[in-house]
Formats: C-alpha cells, structure tokens, sequence
C-alpha cells in the first residue's frame, strides 16, 4: 500500500474529497487540519520583524544593490554613542 499527501486550499477540499470518496477501491482518507499561526508578544514580533529586515539586506547586499557597514565602522559607530 502507498501513501499520498495532499495540501489543498479550503476552498477545494470539498469537491476533492468527494472525489476521493467516489474511487471505486477501498480508501482511507484522513484531514489534518493546518496548524494555527502562533500568536507573539510584541516583543517577539519586533525582533522577528528586525531579524527579517537583517536578512533582507544581506539579500540586498549580495546582489550588489546596496553596501554593508564593516565590521570597523559598526565598532566606531557604537563607540560614538558612549
């Protein structure tokens, strides 16, 4: 026996398993419901949000399109703010 896994849209389920159940050989079908979004605190939500602005500039810097700050000019930087 084989397995198959499908994800479908809510909006398809319906006709797709009324399909499934028409197949004229024995079938287990089963639903797995979609997990739910986790819910943050603000907190975790403004470092996710940080985190993924980071990893956008990395991207926008290995195309070429824009250019880091160095190691050095960050260091200088925080210095500065003392």
């Amino acid at each position: 026996m084989r397995q198959v896994i499908l994800t479908v849209p809510d909006d398809q389920f319906a006709p797709l398993m009324k399909v499934v159940k028409a197949l004229p050989f024995a079938i287990k079908a089963e639903t797995v419901a979609s997990p739910k979004p986790k819910k943050y605190t603000p907190e975790q939500q403004e470092w996710i949000d940080d985190f993924r602005e980071a990893l956008n500039e990395v991207e926008l810097h290995q195309q070429g399109k824009i250019k880091l700050k160095t190691a050095r000019e960050l260091l200088i930087e925080l210095r500065a703010e003392k």
